[in-house]
Order: structure tokens, then C-alpha cells, then sequence
């Protein structure tokens, strides 16, 4: 859960005169609703308006913290204090803030001095720090259960539903869903229009991957109230994370994760991080050229927010999938170069930038980058094995072998992998091949790894008849040349059953190859066995009847035997 949504029930105690509680509650509707900046505007207001009630100080700091602004939450909380300084809540705010800005000493001051000035009766002070010390990114599990427990034993009589929906947060966020589910119930027991707490299990429910009891318990909330945007943004991510694990309907879910995230964008403030959010969902939901339109408003939106590397990096993404390659690199390479953080380099920033520059030429360093990216991610192999490809098609035989090889080792398993062999095989034969002429001879090792990556399609893939034939080749040119061992026999003789036998229905359009694996086969017999020589001679005609080297050698073996000379007398 991100801090907004753990944070979303603080400051829901109602004080005052009427007509007080009923603008406050307005505030902190509208805080709940994620509504921050109609929130703050209602808020000023009343700080200005009744400047001595620290409550109004307090809910307007917990908006700027949520709109993380905790140098201006810090202010208003300090302010807070002055007015109201017997007020327990805005020592809590700074505790908060002290929390987020990783000062755990002084949080610890703080919230001393908030129960200090409370009335040890009072379950809002426990309540409240219990709470702040679960909303930061690492939250302290062991500091905030005394304070939440307390706040249960001193609220007796359970009238406050926001200390069982705060339990239910410290156990969610720990994966304890039973308790959690537990303590949600008693809110909602208690208040049974409580939007917060639905929407919660709603949530709870989608990060076990129960997505219809997700779905109902969403659609619960947003039954209560039509208005209330969170539900729809937990709608969104049910149904974007609900697509990858159903396949067949992944396309309905996502344009849903995208309409009920617009919803949400339309009954909020539209902020700056629910937008790149939202830019995210658009990426998982392949929506491409929205997710362009949407990158370019982001980037201009907050030009020195640390976060413009999410949007840079969807900037790139984007261009690619749109086929804007030139403006994929200079995304890429823009984002590369102001990442000071290497541990915010993700993966699939090495896949996009390689990716970009395989598509702008640059066969070498794409090569790097996508190495890399595969050794983080194995999954990427196949981007790899597209360079490879690349060199195959310039006909860089050794350097495509070499690529395919590292492709086919990360990724034993990738989807593309089969297709990696069979070319990483025929790339180390056709390296071979073009170095057989050269005045020093290859290396045999060359043909060893063609045969070995070819006879991995045949294992995979065994219906696949070309792997037979291509061993046929690689293993003619392995045997020895004066004394021949017929390595090739076998991979020919498979290949030959392969489209007579198991699928007769390829020996016609197979029939070159046939009438080559005939040819070979023959001359491998023609000095042991003859008659076996001129069956596959025989065979390789009725194949082949446009082949030359059959009918040559079947008449040179069939020919009666010249006359030995006669000697004069």
C-alpha cells in the first residue's frame, strides 16, 4: 500500500461548534476522497477564519504531506503548536514529518510530547502516532502496535471506527490478511458508510490475486458513494494486475484498468504522481500512442521533479512501440545520462535503449546494451538474439554465432529460443563454410558448435526437418576427407524418413533436399556398398529427375568395366 492510501483516514475527529465541524468534515471528506488540493483551499480558509483551533493546522499539514510537500506540512504543523499548544495533533504532524524525513529521534519527541499535553483518557493521540509510524515508505511495524493497541483498550467501547481500520493497515501491509480482514469488519460494523475500509479489502483481496472478491468489494464502495475516486483507482490496478493472468480477456481488462483510472483522474486533483501513474497503466496496457500524448504534458509538467525519469524513461518506451526510433535513442540516452541513482536503472531501460539502437544501426553497442539486459532480466534473450539476427542478415556469421550463443545460455527456455538455435547452428556452419578457403584452415570446434546448437532444435523440436538436414551438412564437412567415417549417414537417413515416412505430405516440396541427402549417401557407399549406392542414386533421380550428379555417378557405377588392354606379343 503507498502512503496516500495507508494515511487516508488521519485526522477524522470532529470538534468545535456545528457549523465548525460541519466545514472541517467537509476538509477531511475531501482529504479522504484524494481531493488535496479542494481539501487545502477549504482548509486555508479555515486557519484563516478560526486560527486558533490546531485542528484545522493539522489536517492542512497532513494534505501537504500527502502531496509531499513536508517542508510546507512541517510549517503549518510549527504554526499549529503556537496557536494551540494544549493540542495533542500537530506535535503528531511533526512526528510525522520528522518520520518522513528519516529522524526517528525527534519523531520520538514529539509524539512524547503529544501524549505529554493529551488527556490520558484520550485514544486519538495513540491512534494518530500509531498510524504515522506505518505511512512512511519503511514503516516501523514494532513502534506503532503498542500506540494502536492502546488506542483500542482506551476507545472501550468502540466508537471509533478509524482505530480498527488502522489495524487492519498495520496488518495488511505485513500480508496478514486474516487479521487484517478481521479488524476492516469492525470498522465497518461500526460504520457501515465507511468508504475506506471496502475499499481496502478491495485492495488486500487483489494483492492475493482474489480478483473477483476484489472486484465485489470495490464496486461496494463505489455503490455507497459514486463520487469517491480511490475505489476507482484500486479498480484500475485490479484490473490491470487481473489482464496478466487472464490472458484471453487481458485486452477488455486493461481498456477497463484505463477507463476506471481516467475516472479517477477526473474526481481527484489530477497530481503530478497519479498522472505518471496513470502513464504507467497506459505502457501495461499497450496504449502506446496515448501513453506519447500523455508523457509529453508529464514532462513539461514539473521540470525539475526528480520523478521526470519515470516519465523520460516512458518517454522512450513509448517511441519505440510507436516505431519513432530516432526519438527512442535521444529519449533513451537522455534518461541514461541523468540517472545518478544506478539502482533506479531497471532491466527494461537496457531492452529499450539496446532495442533503439539495434533500429538506428548501431549493431555494436546494442549488442552491450542488450547483454547487460539480459543478464539482468533472461527474459530479454530474445532482443538479443534480434541483434544476432542482424549480423546474420549483414552475413557476420562468426559474430551472429556468438550472439545467438549468449542468447540461447541465458535464456535455455525463452519463448524464441528454438529459432536461436537453429540460427546460431547455421551461423557456425556458414562461418566454417566461408573460412574453408582461407590459407589457414577453421577450426573443426566451429562445426562441433553447429552441430551441438542444431541438435538442440532436433531434441526440442524433433518434427523440425531441416535440423536433420542441416546435421547431414555439418557433420560431411566434420568426417574426414581421406578416410570418411559417414558421420553424416544418420542425419541424413533421419532427415530422408522425416518427409517420406513421417510426413509424406513435404516430399514433394522437399524434393532438392531429398535428391542432396540421396546424392550424399551414395557417395559415402559407392566404394563398400554398391548396391546401396545405386538405390539411392535410383532414388535421388526419381526425386530430383532436373539433378546432374545422380544420373553421372549411377552410370559411372553401372558401366561395364573397360577391357584391361591386350599385350602384344
Amino acid at each position: 500500500m503507498t502512503k496516500k492510501a495507508i494515511t487516508l483516514g488521519l485526522g477524522l475527529v470532529v470538534m468545535g461548534s456545528a457549523s465548525f465541524a460541519q466545514s472541517l468534515n467537509d476538509a477531511k471528506k475531501a482529504i479522504d476522497a484524494e481531493q488535496y488540493q479542494k481539501a487545502a483551499s477549504m482548509l486555508k480558509t479555515l486557519v484563516n477564519s478560526q486560527a486558533s483551533k490546531g485542528e484545522n493546522y493539522y489536517s492542512l499539514g497532513e494534505v501537504y504531506l500527502k502531496m509531499d510537500y513536508v517542508d510546507s506540512a512541517r510549517a503549518v504543523f510549527t504554526k499549529g503548536v503556537t496557536a494551540d499548544p494544549k493540542n495533542s495533533l500537530n506535535y503528531i504532524g511533526l512526528g510525522e514529518a520528522d518520520l518522513l524525513s528519516n529522524n526517528a529521534a525527534s519523531a520520538k519527541t514529539n509524539f512524547a510530547k503529544a501524549v505529554e499535553v493529551s488527556s490520558k483518557k484520550d485514544y486519538i493521540p495513540q491512534l494518530y502516532i500509531g498510524k504515522a509510524y506505518i505511512s512512511t515508505d519503511k514503516p516501523d511495524f514494532e513502534a506503532a502496535l503498542p500506540y494502536l493497541q492502546k488506542a483500542e483498550e482506551l476507545d472501550a467501547n468502540d466508537k471509533e471506527a478509524e482505530t480498527f481500520v488502522a489495524l487492519g493497515d498495520y496488518y495488511a501491509l505485513q500480508k496478514k490478511n486474516s487479521e487484517a480482514l478481521q479488524n476492516y469488519m469492525r470498522a465497518m460494523n461500526i460504520n457501515e458508510n465507511l468508504l475506506r475500509a471496502p475499499v481496502q479489502i478491495g485492495r488486500m483481496y487483489k494483492e492475493s490475486r482474489a480478483f473477483p472478491e476484489s472486484e465485489e468489494r470495490l464496486k461496494e464502495a463505489i455503490a455507497k458513494d459514486a463520487n469517491y475516486g480511490p475505489a476507482y483507482r484500486e479498480l484500475a490496478e485490479l484490473y490491470r494486475q487481473w489482464a496478466d493472468f487472464d490472458p484471453a480477456n487481458s485486452a477488455k481488462k486493461y481498456a477497463e484498468a484505463i477507463q476506471y483510472y481516467e475516472k479517477y483522474l477526473e474526481l481527484t486533483d489530477k497530481s503530478y504522481e497519479s498522472r505518471i501513474r496513470y502513464a504507467q497503466i497506459l505502457f501495461y496496457a499497450k496504449d502506446y500512442q496515448k501513453l506519447a500524448q500523455e508523457t509529453a504534458a508529464l514532462v513539461s509538467m514539473n521540470p525539475n521533479d526528480s520523478k521526470n525519469l519515470v516519465v523520460l524513461r516512458l518517454r522512450g518506451y513509448s517511441a519505440y512501440e510507436n516505431k519513432n526510433y530516432p526519438e527512442a535513442l535521444q529519449f533513451m540516452n537522455d534518461f541514461f545520462a541523468k540517472v545518478k541513482d544506478q539502482n533506479r536503472i531497471v532491466p527494461s531501460d537496457y531492452l529499450y535503449l539496446g532495442k533503439a539502437q539495434l533500429q538506428n544501426k548501431q549493431d555494436s553497442l546494442a549488442s552491450i546494451t542488450l547483454t547487460k539486459a539480459v543478464q539482468l532480466d533472461s527474459t530479454y534473450a530474445d532482443a538479443l538474439a534480434e541483434v544476432a539476427k542482424s549480423y546474420f542478415d549483414q552475413k557476420n556469421y562468426g559474430k551472429a554465432a556468438q550472439i545467438y550463443e549468449q542468447a540461447t545460455k541465458a535464456a535455455p527456455n525463452a519463448k524464441g529460443v528454438l529459432y536461436s538455435f537453429f540460427y546460431q547452428g547455421l551461423a557456425y556452419y556458414f562461418d566454417y563454410a566461408n573460412k574453408m578457403n582461407a590459407p589457414t584452415k577453421p577450426s573443426k570446434d566451429i562445426l562441433v558448435k553447429a552441430d551441438s546448437a542444431i541438435a538442440k532444435v532436433a531434441q526440442l523440436a524433433p518434427e523440425t526437418a531441416d535440423a536433420y538436414l542441416y546435421r547431414g551438412r555439418i557433420n560431411n564437412l566434420m568426417d574426414d576427407e581421406a578416410n570418411p567415417k559417414g558421420l553424416m549417414v544418420p542425419h541424413y537417413e533421419a532427415f530422408i524418413k522425416k518427409v517420406t515416412v513421417d510426413k509424406p505430405e513435404l516430399a514433394a516440396s522437399s524434393a532438392r533436399k531429398l535428391s542432396e541427402a540421396y546424392d550424399n549417401l551414395a557417395g559415402f557407399y559407392a566404394t563398400s556398398d554398391k548396391a546401396k549406392a545405386v538405390d539411392y542414386l535410383n532414388k535421388s533421380i526419381a526425386a530430383n529427375p532436373a539433378g546432374t550428379f545422380a544420373p553421372a555417378k549411377l552410370k559411372e557405377l553401372t558401366s561395364p568395366a573397360p577391357k584391361a588392354p591386350v599385350k602384344k606379343k
